[in-house]
């Protein structure tokens, strides 16, 4: 499975790593992501979910069913 977040669909950046001599080498720049069990209320189940830490907070300070629609998914988005 893809490294990328089931909420937002953010996935790695990629960039360069610069060295003191000015060498530029590829990399890149993952997220952190987690999995967690997540409470659905309207489905009355847990729900298995890899997000990022910043969306914990953001679901930890206004909820799943707001954090969803900031992001432009549904409940049903994250049974699938």
């Amino acid at each position: 499975m893809a490294r990328k977040s089931k909420i937002s669909g953010k996935k790695h950046q990629t960039g360069n790593r610069v060295s003191h001599a000015k060498n530029r080498t590829k990399h890149k720049f993952k997220l952190n992501l987690q999995t967690k069990r997540i409470f659905v209320e309207s489905l009355n189940k847990f729900v298995k979910v890899k997000l990022t830490t910043r969306e914990q907070r953001t679901i930890d300070k206004i909820g799943l069913v707001a954090t969803l629609r900031k992001y432009g998914k549904t409940v049903a988005d994250l049974v699938k």
